[in-house]
């Protein structure tokens, strides 16, 4: 196993290594205020990058997804879109570079310690290269660090809203490239929600691979590791594996409700909404509106977009 990239691709791994050290360096000269530290996080920051293979060199083909975190007690919004504002040069240059996205989430200590039970915090501490300024050990050090079996219900929920909202665009697109992608991580959020809904998770995805058991799952790692031209599933099979994680996580939705989820709903949309699903989580609400365009072969209208970008 590389350091950044999945299996063997030294070539990869130097590139990204040699990108994280001029990054890192143009980062801690531009001395921004109020950024202690910056972290690669995402596949790449887990050492499990995706590789594109043939037709000359290997490229890199996921995004790399920078955390950008600010001092302890600082103003949210401001200090954010400040920081957010300072990086964005650096970004552009690197997507430039390196042929691929390049992200900085800017969060603030607090909002990371709020958020700890979500997946994407977990994998983050779970898995990160430091890369300017402070190290994660101090960064993330009131971050508690839960075990994969530990992580909420809820987040298998929220998974499968993103994944069911990526299949619904992928029918609607005509760009071969997006269709494959979001087909594949469709198939590996369906798998990964029915884990986590089993208390079953684990960070490491050839492990969740092999917990599960399931043929086009495993597929669909091995494809994330080595994308092709054409995903492992077609849209209808992505469907079905969609529907199948669905109905496992929807039956324990229903005790879930509270004033706290009505609230909530409420006060970002400024409306009731349907008296069915009221004090449901919201991603709740907005996910049972995808399953209901899933099985109908749907569509994303404007309102069903709206509503999953606001509880994204």
């Amino acid at each position: 196993m590389g350091r950044f990239v999945a299996g063997e691709c030294p070539e990869l791994d130097q590139a990204v290594e040699s990108a994280l050290r001029e990054l890192g360096g143009e980062i801690e000269r531009a001395r921004i205020p109020r950024l202690a530290g910056v972290v690669l996080g995402g596949g790449y920051g887990r050492g499990e990058g995706g590789a594109l293979l043939g037709g000359g060199a290997p490229r890199l083909y996921n995004d790399l997804d920078f955390f950008a975190i600010t001092e302890d007690g600082v103003p949210e919004a401001e200090t954010v879109a400040a920081i957010g504002k300072a990086l964005h040069p650096i970004a552009e240059k690197w997507t430039q570079q390196l042929g691929v996205d390049v992200d900085f989430a800017v969060k603030t200590p607090w909002r990371i310690k709020h958020d700890e039970d979500r997946l994407m915090i977990q994998e983050l501490v779970h898995g990160y290269v430091d890369v300017a300024l402070a190290k994660g050990e101090r960064l993330f050090a009131g971050v508690r660090a839960l075990k994969p079996g530990e992580l909420p219900w809820m987040e298998a929920a929220r998974l499968l809203m993103n994944r069911g909202m990526g299949l619904l665009m992928a029918d609607e697109s005509g760009d071969r490239g997006f269709v494959a992608r979001n087909l594949n991580k469709c198939v590996l959020g369906a798998g990964d929600a029915r884990l986590i809904a089993g208390g079953r998770y684990a960070w490491r995805a050839d492990e969740r691979a092999d917990r599960l058991g399931d043929g086009l799952y495993s597929a669909a790692v091995a494809w994330k590791f080595r994308p092709q031209a054409e995903p492992v599933a077609n849209w209808e099979r992505a469907r079905e594996a969609w529907l199948e994680a669905y109905d496992e996580v929807s039956a324990l939705s229903d005790a879930s409700r509270s004033l706290f989820s009505a609230l909530r709903w409420v006060a970002r949309r400024r409306t009731v909404g349907e008296l069915s699903t009221f004090a449901l989580p919201p991603e709740v609400r907005v996910l049972r509106r995808i399953a209901a365009e899933i099985r109908a072969k749907g569509a994303v209208t404007p309102d069903l977009r709206r509503d999953w970008q606001v509880f994204n």
